[in-house]
């Protein structure tokens, strides 16, 4: 299984509903709740080089927030990610909308 982090604040409407998404599919995740952790914070602005949560890495990749992760779900590219990641571990080799 792939390892799946995400970061999350509390309250965050778009952060339930991107695990709520993983839920539904099965998916074992890490979840780093930065609601009031400032390191953990800047350790997701620097990965992700975003400041919205939620945001999401499978396999240490950045897959996005939770509309990326919505997108790529209904395009059929998450189950690919899913699969595909640990293999290659590169952003090239999965869904073009995400890149």
């Amino acid at each position: 299984m792939k390892n799946v982090e995400i970061y999350t604040q509390a309250h965050c409407p778009f952060c339930h509903r991107a695990k709520a998404l993983l839920d539904q599919k099965g998916v074992d995740y890490s979840e780093i709740d930065i609601t009031s952790d400032h390191e953990k914070r800047a350790e997701m602005m620097q990965r992700s080089q975003r400041r919205t949560v939620p945001q999401i890495f499978i396999d240490q990749v950045h897959v996005g927030g939770s509309d990326d992760l919505t997108i790529a779900n209904n395009n059929g590219s998450l189950d690919s990610m899913l699969a595909l990641i640990g293999q290659k571990g590169t952003r090239e080799n999965i869904a073009p909308e995400l890149r």
